[in-house]
């Protein structure tokens, strides 16, 4: 939204009566679909300021810039239960839901997935304005926004599992780090005791100023299920 405005505000100081139109739109009242932007385009179109062809590659460069936006309207529980796993499965399709025919001693909710023996934890999170207070969609921020972030990867228990792969959402992109549980459960950032009374349970914070700190983990998509059975490796060493 940071691009769209600033693209915006540059064509309406083209406007021969931008001051009158600023005023107005300052006492715009809205209802979806027709909020401010629209009101800012149609009348940028309507006087021949932006063309037709401009107005669809603003239209192309904003969809491609927030083309996983739509996961910031998730729920907590589709985003970080349903659609983390897709995610994963759609790039390791080998990768299985847990059971007791594959490990004899698994219960219910230890873990996410399983690869060749190797017990996987997915935690998922979205990179939001910590300063806003507006809905997950408004305060979604892309990779190059300079604003202060907080992503929180809860309810970790890295004895239950053997590798944790971290899937992190902006509106443009999304990001994978892929950790051992010793290397989860030794890092600096790693906060045990999320709830009271839950032994062996944690949570880990990645935010602006700590996240390049994690750069040794990140893996790229292609080279995730190489990445998990590295990881694996050294958390039995």
């Amino acid at each position: 939204m940071e691009h769209l405005t600033r693209e915006l505000d540059a064509l309406l100081s083209q406007l021969p009566n931008e001051g009158e139109f600023r005023i107005r739109l300052e006492s715009l009242q809205s209802a979806y679909p027709f909020n401010e932007y629209e009101y800012i385009i149609s009348t940028l179109l309507g006087v021949d300021t932006l063309s037709l062809d401009q107005y669809y590659e603003l239209r192309d460069k904003y969809i491609e810039r927030n083309c996983f936006l739509h996961l910031f309207d998730f729920t907590s529980r589709r985003f970080g239960d349903t659609w983390a796993y897709g995610q994963l499965k759609s790039i390791i399709p080998e990768i299985r839901k847990p059971s007791r025919d594959l490990d004899a001693s698994y219960q219910a909710g230890e873990y996410d997935a399983f690869l060749e023996g190797i017990r996987i934890e997915i935690k998922s999170s979205r990179a939001v304005d910590l300063d806003s207070a507006a809905a997950m969609s408004e305060k979604a921020l892309a990779s190059d926004s300079e604003k202060r972030f907080w992503m929180n990867f809860q309810q970790i228990k890295p004895d239950l599992c053997d590798v944790f792969v971290w899937i992190a959402v902006w509106r443009d992109i999304i990001r994978y780090w892929v950790l051992s549980s010793r290397e989860v459960e030794t890092n600096r950032y790693y906060s045990k005791g999320q709830h009271r009374g839950n032994v062996g349970e944690g949570q880990l914070h990645v935010k602006n100023d700590n996240i390049h700190q994690f750069d040794g983990y990140e893996v790229q998509p292609s080279t995730l299920a190489d990445a998990i059975r590295a990881a694996h490796q050294r958390a039995v060493l």
